[in-house]
């Protein structure tokens, strides 16, 4: 199939990479060229206009709703041309109302519309093993899944464009503030002078230790040692923008979120403090030594 995709931040990139690997056949766009250049054995597009006309499928994967509407709004934006027939998914984490607002746009064009964000960081996308939380409509959704069931080891259709959106935040949410309050039991481990990966080996085995620690937990093990856990998958500033679209959404509900406005100034200190493109566990290493006052 000829899949076209905008945006090549490291999870477009290595969703492009599986593709490839997969026998489709690419084409890829970037806001800034300089990252195009790392996907091997694709094609690229001078512009979002030529790469949507190019293409049978166009996946973005953008950083705000800002972002979206730069990549799919303007004279040389996905929607410019003639798209008819076409199909776009897009797996940015934004909130819902953005959502249907592009859906809208690109229906208004003649073209299908999905949304699919999903649950992993590089190395699932890579392998096709992320958590897919599909929102469409019953016949771009089938359109849709052929595709994404290369990149997901579990794709769940959970209803109209918007509520993907939605379902992302909300399992984002108890994983942001899983790290502070990780962190904040860290810290009262302090005295015990316990080996860090016997520590963290030992929150993993426990009734309150998240899942994440499995994939995780040798890294902040290594970050309370001192060391470089290596890449951020998905950094502190990444975690703010999702706390921040999580704390609007509640609002629009009528729903209170306190644990989550803690978190969110938990999240704003470490940021302020220089950690904003750390790895999001990174949080809780900062917890764990920091200093009261």
């Amino acid at each position: 199939m000829l899949i076209g995709i905008a945006g090549l931040g490291r999870m477009g990139a290595a969703i492009g990479a599986r593709l490839i690997e997969a026998g489709h056949k690419l084409t890829v766009w970037n806001r800034s060229a300089a990252k195009v250049k790392a996907l091997a054995g694709a094609a690229v597009a001078v512009s979002a206009k030529e790469l949507a006309g190019g293409v049978e499928a166009v996946i973005t994967i953008l950083t705000d709703a800002a972002a979206i509407d730069e990549v799919y709004g303007g004279p040389q934006g996905l929607l410019a041309g003639d798209v008819k027939g076409k199909l776009f998914i897009d797996m940015s984490t934004v909130r819902p109302a953005t959502e249907i607002a592009l859906a809208a746009k690109v229906r208004a064009k003649g073209a299908a519309f999905a949304e699919c964000p999903v649950g992993g960081t590089v190395g699932p996308a890579r392998q096709g093993r992320l958590l897919g939380l599909l929102g469409a409509e019953p016949a771009d959704a089938a359109r849709a899944r052929p595709i994404l069931e290369q990149l997901c080891r579990r794709l769940e259709h959970v209803g109209p464009v918007g509520a993907g959106a939605t379902m992302k935040l909300a399992i984002n949410l108890p994983l942001m503030v899983y790290w502070q309050a990780l962190g904040e039991a860290l810290a009262l481990c302090r005295p015990l002078d316990i080996d860090p990966v016997r520590l963290m080996d030992l929150f993993a085995d426990t009734s309150g230790g998240a899942n994440v620690l499995k994939v995780r937990g040798p890294a902040i093990a290594t970050m309370l040692k001192g060391g470089d856990p290596g890449p951020a998958g998905f950094n502190i500033d990444g975690g703010l923008k999702d706390i921040r679209a999580m704390l609007a959404e509640g609002k629009v509900l009528g729903v209170e979120l306190p644990l989550t406005e803690r978190t969110l100034a938990c999240f704003e200190e470490a940021s302020r403090q220089g950690l904003g493109a750390k790895e999001n566990s990174s949080l809780s290493v900062y917890w764990a030594n920091r200093k009261s006052g």
